[in-house]
């Protein structure tokens, strides 16, 4: 007996885009390299960090299976490393500013008039902000001179931190306006009407009735930033203006290798190529679960 629950008919859609599905499985297998970045340092008894200038941009062999750096580090190593940042940042970014987007677009389709006005014309001004010299700037402002106390401002990590604020802040855009497309079509349901009827309250009905009708172009339009946000978080490393060393990441181990393209180009090569595959991962994903929850798509 076939199972009709929109569930099991959205998996049955799914499953026949093949390049979704193999999408998925690559970046699942690539979550797991990274996540056990610690683990396979160990297993091949390396270390990402160690600096061995006798050792400089080495070929792969039995100790460095990809080679070496331009400082003697292991390549493999520091791309799992690196890995794990550019990913997070891909998704934890995108997930912020999903959320923020999420809730600009039900405040904006919910009530509204002025409200509604306000918040889509603020929408319009950042969608028409210059994206990549507007991120430039931020990145590049000098968080001291803007009150950060300077042992926020000089810890490692504060440039991943950085980044992703500073995507975060930016990107909500596409989200808020499908949101709010949205939540204009469903205040007028009649389960929400019958909310309305037993004296709901407007943010109980928004969350609570409409929200989790929303969920599934809120997932594909998160897949689908996910790639973006990695694309920006790699030129603004590339720049000099994103993940800052030691901290690798994908972007800064292109920036690293820009000069010694004609010596080792293999180190460009690697992170080069894992940013390709995997922003169009994200893309296919998204192109997938797009398909797949589409309710006019043929089962």
């Amino acid at each position: 007996m076939k199972n009709n629950s929109p569930f099991f008919l959205a998996l049955r859609r799914f499953r026949r885009h093949k390049l979704a599905i193999a999408s998925l499985v690559l970046l699942l297998v690539m979550i797991l390299l990274v996540a056990g970045a610690p683990f396979l340092e160990s297993l091949l008894g390396v270390d990402a960090n160690e600096v061995d200038l006798f050792n400089r941009m080495g070929p792969g062999s039995a100790d460095h299976l990809l080679g070496t750096d331009e400082l003697g580090r292991d390549v493999l190593a520091r791309l799992l490393y690196g890995g794990r940042i550019s990913l997070a940042t891909g998704l934890i970014a995108a997930c912020i500013a999903a959320t923020i987007g999420t809730v600009i677009g039900l405040f904006a389709g919910y009530f509204g008039g002025k409200l509604d006005a306000f918040l889509m014309r603020f929408t319009d001004g950042v969608i028409a902000l210059p994206l990549l010299p507007l991120l430039i700037v931020l990145a590049a402002l000098d968080l001291n001179k803007i009150g950060v106390p300077e042992s926020i401002a000089e810890s490692e990590d504060i440039s991943f931190y950085r980044i992703i604020l500073i995507v975060a802040l930016v990107g909500w855009t596409t989200v808020a306006r499908l949101v709010r497309g949205a939540t204009l079509s469903f205040k007028e349901r009649e389960f929400v009407m019958a909310a309305v009827g037993v004296g709901a309250g407007s943010i109980h009905i928004m969350f609570r009735h409409i929200l989790p009708n929303l969920l599934s172009p809120i997932i594909v339009a998160v897949t689908l930033s996910v790639g973006n946000v990695i694309l920006l978080e790699s030129v603004l490393s590339f720049l000099g203006l994103g993940i800052q060393p030691p901290m690798p990441s994908w972007g800064n181990m292109l920036t690293n290798a820009q000069e010694l393209i004609w010596q080792a180009p293999l180190l460009a090569v690697f992170p080069g190529l894992l940013i390709f595959v995997t922003v169009i991962c994200f893309n296919f994903l998204g192109d997938g679960l797009q398909d797949a929850f589409d309710p006019k798509a043929e089962y």
